[in-house]
């Protein structure tokens, strides 16, 4: 069960009193990869990402190539570290520094598909002054809804990521965090959801700038959804789920 108290008129989760899960996490103060560009992110075990997500071993990126074999070692507890080591990590950043939380894995989970609003509030908080952002394939549930918004609201950004327009559509309508969509191979010029909402491709994906040099997934307040071309070993699968949700 989680308790809450009441703060700066926000009633937020206090830290979680579940029971401890195997979860491991690991922190890279200057990443290589040339698409985020030399910022600090981290990993996070598999057992974090949501048992309904589409993506989960079809075609999900980090599942493949370079960042895959890190994942696993991070996965089987060979390498990272616990949670509150990471919170030490991350409040050791400079002030204003972006970086990026799980390039690969998701939210730590309370149970099967329910983030841990406590452990999510105590992270936000270690991102005081710092401009973090994230992705989660959680549903966004009343409980899950309310855990992101107040992630949001502290400063923490966390995008809704949605594997259709049709999708999109549906997790912005409910105006508690920014969005992102995965999009077809190759796309390159913005697209509208069936909704009429815009849909600018990331530009690192594009190759114009970095994650660091760019930023706009940190924005909280963007009316754009950010769109992902589907990229790596399970791009045709990742496409073909795109194209399940698009109207014949």
């Amino acid at each position: 069960m989680v308790t809450t108290i009441s703060r700066g008129g926000l009633t937020l989760p206090a830290a979680s009193t579940a029971p401890a899960e195997p979860y491991t996490y690991h922190f890279t103060r200057i990443s290589r990869n040339a698409k985020t560009g030399p910022m600090a992110v981290t990993t996070t075990s598999a057992n974090t990402c949501p048992p309904n997500c589409g993506l989960r071993r079809n075609g999900c990126y980090a599942e493949s190539g370079p960042l895959a074999i890190h994942w696993r070692a991070v996965s089987e507890g060979l390498r990272g570290s616990t949670f509150d080591e990471l919170l030490q990590e991350i409040s050791t950043l400079r002030r204003r520094a972006l970086w990026r939380h799980n390039q690969a894995g998701d939210l730590t989970p309370s149970s099967p598909g329910v983030i841990d609003a406590g452990l999510l509030v105590r992270l936000a908080r270690a991102n005081r002054g710092r401009r973090g952002f994230t992705y989660t394939h959680y549903s966004p549930t009343p409980a899950n809804g309310a855990a992101i918004q107040q992630a949001n609201q502290l400063g923490f950004t966390v995008n809704l990521s949605a594997q259709t327009l049709a999708q999109a559509d549906s997790h912005a309508s409910l105006g508690i965090a920014p969005v992102v969509v995965v999009l077809p191979q190759g796309t390159i010029r913005p697209v509208r959801t069936p909704a009429g909402r815009q849909v600018v491709v990331c530009p690192a994906s594009l190759g114009n700038t970095d994650c660091l040099n760019c930023g706009i997934c940190q924005q909280r307040d963007r009316a754009a959804i950010v769109g992902f071309p589907a990229h790596g070993a399970g791009a045709q699968r990742v496409q073909a789920i795109f194209f399940k949700g698009r109207p014949s």
